[in-house]
């Protein structure tokens, strides 16, 4: 992401509910101009018996925390991506995705980044040069994907902030 200053705060196995148990931990000591956030694939994902919407609703509690505490932050949702792996869950995943998307769309500072379309073939497959099709985790040429999407929006907007800041 450079020359964009990032701080990795991932962790992994997250849900969006572990985000929200660790935010005094992980993200609010950092005053971060911004969050992206990729979880829900876990919420999702068997043994676990959330919902689609009880994914929407643990966001919508993170969203309102990070404004009470760190209000003008910006907050990205990367989208939950299809695996593999999690077939079965693919129907959720999509009602995640839309509800979640819907939310962002009528909630100021929140943005939803759709990673999705560029991940599939053009038999709406995932492509095998970002996903193996056995698995749960991208490859290297999968994240190479995601960064050309998200980055480009951050920039965006980072530059706009940029402008704003009194020198």
């Amino acid at each position: 992401m450079a020359p964009l200053p990032i701080m990795n705060r991932g962790f992994g196995g997250a849900h969006i509910s572990h985000v929200n148990e660790f935010l005094d931990r992980i993200v609010l000591p950092y005053k971060p101009r911004a969050i992206v956030l990729y979880a829900g694939e876990n919420d999702l994902g068997w043994p676990n018996t959330n919902t689609a919407q009880s994914v929407c609703e643990d966001l919508k509690k993170l969203v309102q925390r990070v404004r009470r505490e760190l209000p003008g932050t910006l907050i990205y949702f990367v989208s939950i991506k299809p695996s593999p792996f999690r077939l079965g869950r693919c129907e959720s995943i999509r009602t995640a995705n839309r509800l979640i998307s819907d939310y962002a769309s009528s909630t100021k500072d929140v943005v939803f980044i759709d990673v999705i379309p560029p991940m599939l073939d053009a038999n709406g497959k995932i492509r095998a040069d970002v996903m193996p099709w056995y698995r749960l985790h991208m490859k290297p040429k999968g994240y190479q994907v995601w960064t050309s999407i998200i980055k480009p929006v951050l920039a965006r907007d980072f530059a706009v902030l940029a402008q704003e800041q009194p020198q």
